[in-house]
């Protein structure tokens, strides 16, 4: 059994959805499916989700959300229309839309969770529908009758392990589900939605707990690629990685996945295949466990990231100081401030954050404590940070693998300000400056990929 799961651009309309429902029939071991909310239909278009953010804010502001309450309806319509669906369902999802805001919500980031999820959960009901029009037989299962049960975070929720005992116990026959992505309840019975890559998450949370063979990720893309096109030009597609590479990289930017989308596929060792929409029959990628993968290469992909910053302290004798890096965290900690990396020397020590998590103020508060408390000779904010990942499997394998990351960086003159092998052996990370971090990450692609491809082969001897 195959769980498949389409994002929001794969279901924006009603010939989007008859692409869907042809690659759902084409395979009968599909059997789960997944639906996100309509996406952009061309350029210029509003997503179903941020409508429905629309509609949630012109209710909490007390104005009138008539008219996007239909511009919202109109989307579903159009769809339902296009396959001939019952204008019983399609009065039901006006029904549901216009009875939105007369709901009980504990507040309102509640609110807003029950909004936006309905535009899930309103489309997995049209998909259903769509597909038994289609002549297949399909049935919508909401997410409190699979007892999909998340913590009590309207917007940034996770699933709590009773959800993996309750799926156990979902019982079906020849039909196919249907599932809304991006929800599910918290015990006290509230709507309430992951924070990102919800449909992913959903996806990945069916697959374990229903102990798919292999769970399938539609998108807009043939596959994952080793760097990001954007930055590289016609990159080469991974067809094969790990669970272990996929994180590595979604860390660094790889933006098909929200790398916290696919921990509860990898706790399943469920392997996932990240195909494309458009091109179905193309092998996409696969991303599997690490047990019997045997890497061709010591590079697999090459990701960089602008999102970060830097701490940077120097005093001397700092390594000598007994709870030097204690009295840090405890800063850290007073402030809720999570960080990334810490690497150190013997008088000098860097630390790296998400800089998403952080503002100006509190960076403001953070760093006159550390000085007020830790008296460092030099201490200095670096805003201009980005974090370069070379990622791959076969590193453990070949030696000289960060000559050649560093050699055309240095070629170039590009300065490399950190470089931290993971404990995995799997990755390479580099800082540099953020006007650096594409021109990096394109040399050093060209280096493994182009220019010097003996440098990312590795020869296994054959076994006598």
């Amino acid at each position: 059994m195959k769980v498949v799961k389409f994002g929001g651009s794969s279901l924006a309309d009603a010939a989007h959805v008859q692409k869907v429902i042809n690659i759902v029939q084409s395979d009968p071991d599909r059997k789960v499916v997944v639906t996100s909310a309509p996406g952009k239909r061309f350029s210029g278009d509003v997503k179903v989700t941020d409508l429905l953010i629309q509609y949630a804010n012109a209710i909490i502001a007390g104005t009138d959300a008539t008219q996007i309450c239909e511009t919202i309806f109109a989307r579903y319509q159009e769809i339902g229309n296009g396959f001939g669906v019952p204008a019983t369902i399609l009065d039901d999802i006006k029904n549901k839309l216009i009875a939105l805001p007369t709901k009980s919500y504990p507040n309102n980031d509640y609110l807003m969770a029950a909004f936006k999820a309905h535009g899930e959960r309103l489309n997995a009901e049209l998909f259903a529908a769509c597909l038994n029009e289609s002549g297949e037989n399909a049935r919508f299962v909401d997410p409190s009758e699979a007892g999909i049960l998340l913590s009590d975070d309207p917007n940034g929720a996770t699933v709590l392990e009773k959800t993996y005992d309750n799926l156990a116990h979902l019982t079906y026959g020849d039909e196919k589900l249907v599932f809304p992505g991006f929800f599910g309840f918290s015990e006290d019975g509230n709507i309430v939605t992951f924070a990102r890559g919800g449909s992913d998450i959903t996806g990945s949370i069916l697959a374990r707990g229903l102990h798919a063979s292999l769970y399938e990720n539609f998108t807009d893309v043939d596959a994952i690629f080793a760097a990001n096109p954007k930055v590289v030009k016609d990159p080469l597609p991974i067809h094969k990685m790990t669970f272990r590479e996929m994180r590595e990289l979604s860390y660094a930017g790889f933006s098909v996945f929200n790398d916290e989308a696919i921990i509860p596929a990898i706790q399943g060792q469920v392997p996932i295949n990240v195909k494309n929409t458009n091109n179905p029959d193309l092998p996409g990628t696969l991303i599997v466990p690490e047990e019997d993968f045997t890497s061709k290469r010591p590079v697999t992909g090459i990701a960089g990231s602008n999102r970060f910053a830097a701490l940077y302290l120097h005093r001397y004798l700092l390594n000598k100081e007994v709870g030097f890096t204690l009295k840090i965290l405890q800063i850290l900690y007073k402030y809720g401030v999570s960080y990334e990396h810490m690497p150190s020397g013997i008088d000098d020590l860097t630390i790296i954050f998400d800089r998403t998590q952080l503002d100006r103020d509190t960076i403001r508060k953070m760093c006159h404590d550390i000085q007020s408390e830790l008296h460092p000779d030099t201490l200095d904010w670096i805003d201009d940070y980005a974090i370069i990942m070379v990622v791959g499997e076969g590193m453990r394998a070949r030696v000289g693998t960060i000559e050649n990351i560093i050699r055309p960086l240095a070629e170039h003159n590009i300065p490399v300000h950190m470089i931290n092998q993971g404990a995995s052996r799997i990755s390479i990370m580099l800082g540099t400056r953020q006007s650096d971090a594409d021109a990096a990450v394109k040399y050093i692609y060209e280096h493994f990929f182009r220019e010097n491809p003996s440098v990312n082969r590795i020869e296994y001897q054959a076994e006598v």
